[in-house]
């Protein structure tokens, strides 16, 4: 059975949000560059989803799913995207990083 990958709507606007901000803050010069780096999220999800590396979303975080992946951008940034699954079919639900108010509660 092939995976099936769903993103929620927020999850979108969440990754559009962070392309907007890391444009709007110069940490991308051009926008096709902050462009890339919201489908490398998008990537490593479709190559990592399925694979046994997800973990269980601690308690207080289970709102944003049950599982999370973690993808280490760079030595400062690892985002923890946040989803459920039935069998090969996953929901995205959330995504935040480390420099979140939110993170914290993830150690």
């Amino acid at each position: 059975m092939e995976k099936i990958i769903v993103y929620k709507p927020e999850f979108e606007n969440q990754i559009q949000m962070i392309v907007d901000i890391l444009f709007e803050k110069e940490y991308f010069g051009f926008l096709e560059s902050a462009m890339d780096y919201g489908e490398k999220i998008y990537d490593f999800i479709f190559e990592n989803i399925d694979l046994p590396i997800s973990r269980i979303t601690p308690i207080s975080h289970q709102k944003f799913g049950k599982y999370y992946l973690k993808y280490k951008v760079n030595h400062h940034t690892t985002w923890y995207i946040f989803f459920d699954k039935k069998d090969e079919k996953y929901l995205v639900n959330h995504i935040l990083n480390n420099h979140s108010k939110d993170f914290l509660e993830l150690l």
